[in-house]
């Protein structure tokens, strides 16, 4: 099997610094999501799969 790679002569888009904060900002919203998805779920199963990180992060849960 033969592998062919055609260059277009064109370079890859740099990372812009506008680009990073946005991704990071998603990041952020992201993990507050999911933390106050499982930080208030009465589901007990979710309680107990976070609940040590829960605490290391002094987020309450009683």
């Amino acid at each position: 099997m033969a592998f062919h790679q055609t260059s277009s002569g064109a370079a890859a888009p740099a990372t812009t610094s506008l680009s990073i904060a946005v991704q990071a900002g998603l990041a952020v919203l992201l993990g507050i999501l999911i933390l106050g998805t499982v930080g208030f779920s009465h589901v007990e199963a979710f309680h107990n799969a976070a609940h040590d990180t829960r605490h290391a992060n002094a987020f309450p849960c009683h």
